[in-house]
């Protein structure tokens, strides 16, 4: 009489440990999946705006709009919306919806821009308003900024960049003249004065400092902006061999303009 096999208890355990560890795995992979929907959301959006279908101003799809189109949750929908606005994307108004935000141009932090020469590679127009070059004595802050003593002479300017005609910079400029003793005879409608300094004086030491700030009224006025609305000071210094060169306040309406730089680890700037 040949033997049965014998049952295989001890396979069928580990059978069905088999089919317990993919389960588990799915749920592993679930959230990734989930996390992504409100990534999908976002670049969705952002293709449209980047391909042009949404510009600057428009008005974007209401979140029970795009809840109904991605068929996911609000808070899904909610947090996407919530990310584009802190990237600059989006703008949200409260109790209207949100809208595609205004292109804001960036200056880098890690050299002295050529404004002019920024704006004409975007292809707008670039104007420079040059209100005032004068001889002054120094106040005290001026003063301290140039090495120099207080109430001594220096040169000072004060001009508006305008792209397109818009207002993008109040810049209100003080110069050693020891340094520069020809800057007030220069011409600059031809030249604005940041171009001829660099092309004109050298300078082995940059220092950049920004501030958030309110502008005057009379800062307002040249900017053609509400006094309510906040602005950006980048605060340069320049020197030749420890001697200051210029001092200079460089003023942008926050909503017109931004400060930023990409560089490599060693300090270098990216080109392009």
């Amino acid at each position: 009489m040949s033997a049965r096999p014998s049952p295989r208890p001890a396979v069928a355990a580990r059978s069905v440990g088999r089919v317990a560890a993919p389960s588990q795995g799915a749920a592993a992979v679930a959230a990734p999946v989930a996390m992504a929907l409100y990534e999908q959301v976002k670049d969705h959006i952002s293709r449209k705006i980047q391909e042009g279908v949404w510009r600057a101003g428009d008005r974007l799809p209401s979140e029970n709009e795009l809840v109904t189109q991605f068929g996911i949750s609000r808070m899904t929908v909610n947090r996407a919306l919530r990310e584009l606005v802190e990237q600059g994307r989006i703008v949200r108004v409260a109790g209207v919806g949100s809208f595609v935000a205004e292109d804001k141009p960036q200056s880098t932090l890690l050299q002295i821009a050529n404004l002019a020469s920024e704006i004409r590679q975007r292809g707008h127009d670039y104007r420079c308003d040059v209100l005032a070059v004068e001889r002054i004595s120094a106040a005290l802050e001026v003063a301290a900024a140039l090495d120099l003593r207080t109430g001594e002479s220096v040169f000072h300017s004060l001009c508006v960049h305008r792209e397109d005609g818009l207002p993008v910079q109040l810049e209100d400029r003080y110069v050693n003249p020891r340094q520069v003793p020809q800057f007030a005879a220069q011409d600059f409608t031809l030249l604005q004065p940041s171009e001829y300094l660099v092309r004109n004086v050298p300078f082995d030491q940059i220092e950049h400092v920004v501030d958030a700030v309110m502008p005057t009224a009379e800062q307002a006025t040249l900017l053609e902006m509400s006094p309510q609305e906040p602005c950006l000071l980048l605060t340069r210094r320049t020197w030749s061999r420890g001697v200051p060169i210029t001092v200079v306040r460089c003023l942008h309406p926050a909503t017109r303009y931004r400060l930023g730089s990409r560089f490599r680890a060693d300090g270098n700037p990216v080109a392009g």
